[in-house]
Order: C-alpha cells, then structure tokens, then sequence
C-alpha cells in the first residue's frame, strides 16, 4: 500500500513539472518592453458650500458679486504627472437653492500666475424647497494635456448675476479630477 501511494506522489509531482514546464513554453519574454499600465486616478479637488454671509465683504461689511478661492494642486507638478499623464477630466457639481443664476469660472494656472485654460459655466438659479444641480465636464485629451501638466494653481471664482429674488440660500460646489496615466 505504501509503494503503491509513493508511486501516485510520485507521478502526480511529475504531472505538476510537466504542466508548468507546458505554461511557460509560450511566453516570449521579448516583448516585455510592449507591455503598458493604464492606470485611471480620481481625486476631489476643491469642496465647498457658501451662503449669503459669504457675499458680505469682512472689510466694508457690503454684500459683492464676486467670492474667490485659490487652491495649490501639487500633485501636478509630481513626475509620474509630467511624465505619464495621458488625458484628464474635470468633473464639477453645483447644487443651488438660491433664486439667482451664478456665473462659475474656473481658471487653472501655472507656477508664475499664467493662466493655462478656464471652464466657464452658469450655475442655474434653484430655490430652498427646488435646489437645482447643474453639471460640468471637461475634457482634456492628448492635445490639450500639456496645459494641464503646465498647471499647479486653481482659482474657483463664483459670481452672482443679481435679479428681484431675494438673496438667501446655499450653494454647494464640489469638484473632481479623473486622470488617466500610460506608464
């Protein structure tokens, strides 16, 4: 019995060696060069929700048309983004319960303040009991990756065109990138 179990060890082992010996057999290792990564990263960029108070300048204590922020995108300037960055989409949502439309312009710039490329959009007036959500995307392919890889500043600026409506409500922003490396 136990003669009979070595052989059946043994010529299992041997089948193992022969079917690994059989997968390998067709791997060209020469065209190891030609394989790519296609890896896709998604990040939020800027997240913010404001409201009246907001429009109200902290110096003057008068209500303006025009709030700005700036964020610093640092990941752009990283060597894998300059080297392998591919496409990028740009995704923005706003939700808006107030009664007035705002006009949302998104600038990207470079290290020295240039401005590489805007998104422009208008942002669609809502109320408290309707928000309305508007929604942007924009694409950067090959042809227009180089300003992308150019850019490490994002200025959000949101302006509200004025109308009869009362000013009060909120107005959530929430923005992402999605981009696509070929390594």
């Amino acid at each position: 019995m136990s003669e009979r179990l070595r052989i059946f060890k043994n010529f299992i082992l041997v089948l193992m060696v022969v079917m690994c010996a059989g997968c390998v057999k067709d791997v060209d290792l020469s065209q190891a060069q030609d394989i790519s990564l296609s890896p896709d990263i998604q990040t939020n960029l800027v997240l913010y929700q404001v409201d009246k108070s907001d429009f109200v300048d902290p110096e003057t204590n008068q209500m303006r048309t025009l709030i700005r922020d700036t964020v610093r995108l640092e990941f752009l300037d990283d060597d894998y983004v300059q080297n392998d960055l591919e496409s990028a989409e740009f995704y923005f949502r706003n939700i808006n319960t107030f009664p007035q439309v705002f006009s949302s312009k998104v600038h990207f710039l470079s290290a020295s303040g240039r401005k590489q490329f805007s998104i422009n959009y208008l942002v669609s007036p809502g109320s408290e009991d309707n928000p309305v959500t508007t929604e942007r995307v924009e694409v950067m392919g090959k042809e227009r990756i180089a300003q992308v890889k150019n850019s490490i500043i994002m200025v959000v600026e949101l302006e509200v065109q004025p109308n009869q409506e009362d000013f009060k409500g909120d107005l959530e922003f929430a923005s992402k990138g999605l981009f696509k490396f070929e390594f």
